[in-house]
């Protein structure tokens, strides 16, 4: 592929991952060239570099709402934040209330939630996973039927990766604040899509991912409130803050906060530009495609997702196919696509095998256009009446 070719083509596909801004390299580029020095050193070389981590936690603190540089610590992404908070919080607690050793999550989370849960099982505690509505929504009623006194955390994603439905978190902290437990959110995919205010949600973690808000990918960070205890899950040095060892990752620090700077400046703008798009889509390509569904909640939703259930189709050959026509986009998590498996996600909103292989997942950006969009859907359009054309199979549902 040449670079005409591979710049001429339709990126659709930022939920998995954003193109980094222009500004974001030229604030990185320094600290990956002449500003060298290690953080931790105390000459000339490793203040600068200090200062320049301190700046980027101020601009991460600041889009969401933290009152102190203090409570974000850096990470090498979304991922190793969500294993943190998980195990770093249960086993803390545990440690010293015994009798808490259950942890409530949803049946929809990122695997990033739901292996930490998993190994937790395996130290001797108790998963519950709470079920969700036909759109991927937590209902609070649902936790607030099964808390107890013997929970330590309940983590619950605040927008969903596949379908792109926002969970009311506020309502959800209320909830497990009252039972006495501790709450946590992966906010990745809601980053720089929604107004984030750790204080007025109440929560007292929350995960993030540079590279989902057009920053350098790698680095990530954690909230945590101001004088809650948790323990660390890599152990050395005794980096930031003595909850993440290791020297830190300089250039992408100072891109995730960069990134994060853009992301509060344009949140108003992007909303009406993606959203303009996205729902542009939805429009089109429900009124134009026959035995089509949108699947997740319409008003509920972050502003680049549009996911679609295409029926007598096979969504890793729409995936195939539309690459070779220029359009690139995704059946669903770009982390669980080496695994090979049905997307839990929606198998626990209740789908059919037939829609689950159907759906596709179209997620928009700031770089795209209104021309773009056309010719993806009109792209689209085509490639599927071709694979309906060759379906061995003629679906029963009728969108």
């Amino acid at each position: 592929m040449t670079d005409d070719e591979h710049y001429s083509h339709i990126y659709l596909d930022t939920a998995a991952s954003t193109p980094v801004a222009d500004e974001v390299i030229e604030e990185m580029l320094p600290y990956l060239k002449e500003r060298y020095g290690n953080p931790s050193s105390i000459h000339k070389f490793g203040r600068e570099t200090a200062r320049a981590i301190n700046l980027a936690r101020k601009r991460v603190a600041e889009m969401i709402g933290a009152s102190s540089i203090r409570e974000i610590t850096f990470t090498s992404g979304g991922t190793e934040a969500n294993n943190l908070a998980l195990k770093g919080t249960a086993i803390h607690v545990q440690s010293k209330m015994p009798k808490k050793n259950m942890i409530i999550t949803s049946s929809i989370e990122h695997d990033a939630v739901l292996e930490p849960c998993k190994d937790l099982e395996d130290r001797g505690f108790v998963t519950m996973h709470l079920p969700v509505t036909g759109e991927g929504f937590v209902r609070p009623s649902e936790l607030k039927n099964v808390i107890s006194d013997n929970v330590a955390l309940v983590s619950i994603m605040y927008a969903n990766n596949e379908v792109g439905t926002i969970q009311p978190i506020k309502e959800l902290v209320e909830i497990t604040h009252q039972a006495g437990a501790l709450f946590h959110t992966d906010a990745v995919q809601a980053a720089g899509k929604l107004p984030l205010n750790v204080k007025n949600l109440g929560v007292d973690m929350m995960s993030l991912s540079s590279h989902k808000i057009n920053g350098p990918k790698g680095v990530g960070a954690l909230y945590i409130r101001s004088n809650l205890k948790i323990l660390p899950i890599i152990h050395g040095g005794g980096q930031e803050w003595y909850l993440r060892s290791g020297t830190e990752n300089v250039p992408g620090i100072v891109g995730f906060g960069k990134a994060c700077e853009l992301a509060n400046k344009r949140m108003r703008h992007y909303q009406e530009h993606v959203a303009g798009l996205r729902n542009y889509v939805v429009e089109r390509v429900l009124k134009e495609i026959p035995r089509s569904r949108l699947n997740g909640l319409r008003t509920e939703r972050i502003a680049n997702n549009a996911h679609f259930t295409f029926f007598g189709v096979n969504g890793e050959d729409l995936i195939i196919k539309l690459d070779e026509n220029g359009i690139a986009a995704s059946t669903g998590s770009a982390c669980s696509v080496k695994k090979q498996k049905q997307s839990h996600v929606l198998k626990a909103m209740g789908f059919s095998y037939e829609e689950i292989t159907g759906s596709l997942r179209l997620s928009l950006g700031m770089h795209n256009t209104k021309d773009e969009v056309d010719r993806a859907v009109n792209v689209l359009s085509s490639v599927i009446e071709e694979l309906r054309e060759l379906s061995p199979f003629e679906s029963k549902y009728v969108g």
